[in-house]
């Protein structure tokens, strides 16, 4: 593996490694052993793109792997281990020879040294710092480690800038924090082996912020704030990788708290099978996230008792072909803590998880959630139990395709309502129960989703009202193939997914009133390809007051749904063994 060559391109991060015509991510080839293809970066659908920012985005995915190329060698024999230590010299005589801050990074940026921001050097330094302390362990090597002292101090500095920056800023709940702190810690963890001397890392963890930062951007629910998935996964990889050799009896009370709250939050929302939503901003599906999230799934594994997260990197796994870092067992010293017991209600975000008939529900009723929020107040998530998605969160694209971004942000990608064919407004959502509220979406309309369970089937009863009349709609956006089978006014019948093509199959009865029409409309699939066409649904009705019903139905589930009929105030639902449900619509 030879030295890499800096980037000083700006937009130079991974985000800008996508095909402008189709949203997806480009092929990222061999990032260590290829060069940049002549012919320019390959995406799925034959394009090719070889500009200044796909050519710094490759150049820092390359350092990343890197680095993580780096952590394994370290692990290795005596040749592997000589092979780390000549690229970490290597590594630290050009970061020695870089200005102090990067020339091309834009003026809003944290700057880092080797990368324009201080978030993606802080990610490297934290691999690399790994990389140098596990090489510590051979006593033989350390007079020789002792070169990269300064490298690590000046990776630590840097990181330490950019912290104290955001927090003279007010940032103090960012992601970024929590990565700048891990690295100050890596940084000084990895200085302080090669010295001889074993780190404290729960005393470094109170002394460089990371410990403020769990206090402070994590809810007492467990999510961290801005509530996505991504960057759930993204803050506790930072803490899980920063605290290394600690033992787990020794953290502090609250702070096992968060750190158990935070993992059983990811359990608690997964699918039997292990899938996780994409709530919020965050990619539906990406190699590079599904690796992230096994790494997370062994730590917390070996953090807490009963491997909570087990089934979660089960399914990643699926998705990855690199191996796990080889420098994770161990990680933690001493026995594990036990684990927190699951939860399905996080009242804090406002996400409540609903499972009936083989049918897995998210119901999205919470604040906006900050940068990383979407106009999809009420969206309510379908799965199966096998992972299946019939209506997911779709996920969002690499940040640097600005129209498909803003699309999937906004509220006609997701499975929520509209009013006038507008976009809803950012807002928050009241949950309650099984209920979440919302009257901050559109002026003068308030909204009322309610999800039913505890039967052979999933009931969900969405009522808007307005001042005056107006366009209502609710919206359905399948992941999947969705037949339609119209039933009269107001009447619909649905069967999502194809059992022979290896998906679970669910069927669904719709009902409106006033009779509301329903109309299928096509629309970008989820955000790992969204030139893909899905088939969805817009429900309409123009008034004051609009209640839509749906009953959902894995299609194994018995006695089957026949038929649904509203009433002023109730749902009446009909089964095929002869007997009537009905539920009051609201509170």
């Amino acid at each position: 593996m030879a030295a890499l060559t800096i980037t000083r391109e700006r937009g130079g991060w991974w985000h800008a490694y996508v095909c402008p015509a189709h949203g997806v991510e480009l092929d990222h080839g061999d990032l260590i052993g290829d060069p940049f293809p002549s012919t320019g970066a390959a995406c799925r659908y034959g394009c090719r793109m070889d500009t200044e920012a796909v050519r710094g985005a490759r150049t820092v995915l390359a350092h990343q792997a890197a680095a993580q190329r780096l952590r394994h060698l370290a692990c290795g024999g005596s040749a592997e281990r000589s092979e780390a230590l000549r690229l970490l010299l290597e590594y630290a005589e050009l970061y020695a020879s870089l200005p102090s801050k990067h020339p091309g990074a834009a003026s809003w940026m944290l700057h880092g040294r080797l990368f324009h921001q201080a978030l993606t050097e802080a990610i490297w330094a934290v691999a690399v710092s790994h990389a140098a302390r596990t090489l510590a362990a051979h006593r033989g090597m350390r007079t020789e480690l002792g070169t990269l002292l300064p490298f690590l101090r000046s990776l630590g500095n840097c990181a330490g800038e950019a912290h104290a920056e955001l927090r003279h800023k007010g940032e103090s709940r960012s992601n970024y924090t929590a990565w700048l702190a891990a690295a100050e810690m890596c940084c000084r963890s990895a200085a302080l082996a090669i010295e001889g001397v074993e780190p404290d890392t729960v005393e470094l963890a109170d002394h460089y912020g990371l410990f403020e930062h769990m206090r402070t951007a994590v809810h007492e629910d467990g999510w961290e704030w801005e509530g996505s998935t991504y960057y759930h996964l993204f803050v506790l990889h930072a803490y899980l990788l920063a605290l290394r050799g600690s033992r787990p009896e020794r953290l502090p009370g609250d702070i096992a708290g968060v750190l158990g709250a935070m993992t059983v939050a990811l359990a608690g929302i997964a699918t039997p099978a292990g899938t996780l939503p994409a709530l919020h901003d965050g990619p539906y599906r990406r190699e590079a996230q599904s690796a992230e999230i096994c790494e997370v799934a062994a730590l917390a594994d070996q953090l807490f008792a009963g491997a909570p997260l087990s089934a979660v990197a089960s399914a990643a796994a699926r998705d990855v072909a690199t191996e796990l870092p080889a420098d994770l067992p161990g990680w933690f010293s001493g026995p594990s803590l036990p684990a927190r017991a699951l939860r399905r209600s996080f009242s804090d975000t406002g996400y409540a998880v609903f499972r009936s008939a083989g049918v897995h529900a998210l119901l999205d009723a919470g604040p906006h959630g900050g940068g990383h929020g979407h106009l999809d107040k009420l969206s309510l998530y379908l799965y199966a139990d096998d992972g299946t998605a019939w209506q997911p969160d779709p996920g969002q694209v690499p940040y640097a395709h600005r129209t498909y971004r803003t699309y999937y942000a906004g509220t006609k990608a997701h499975p929520t309502f509209r009013v006038d064919d507008s976009e809803q407004a950012p807002c928050d959502a009241v949950l309650d129960g099984d209920t979440g509220r919302c009257v901050g979406a559109y002026d003068g309309v308030s909204a009322m989703r309610q999800v039913v369970t505890g039967s052979p089937y999933l009931l969900d009863i969405l009522v808007l009202e307005a001042d005056d009349e107006r366009l209502l709609t609710a919206q359905l956006r399948p992941g999947t193939d969705l037949d339609v089978v119209a039933q009269g006014p107001g009447r619909s019948h649905t069967v999502w997914g194809e059992g022979g093509s290896g998906t679970a199959v669910m069927t669904g009865q719709h009902v409106s009133r006033p009779p509301a029409e329903f109309t299928v409309v096509a629309h970008p699939g989820p955000a790992d390809d969204p030139a893909r066409t899905c088939r969805g649904v817009d429900w309409s009705t123009t008034g004051r007051r609009a209640v839509f019903a749906s009953v959902y139905q894995s299609a194994e589930a018995t006695p089957p749904v026949r038929r649904v009929s509203l009433s002023e105030r109730t749902v009446h639902i009909d089964l095929a063994d002869g007997t009537v449900a009905t539920h009051s619509i609201g509170r």
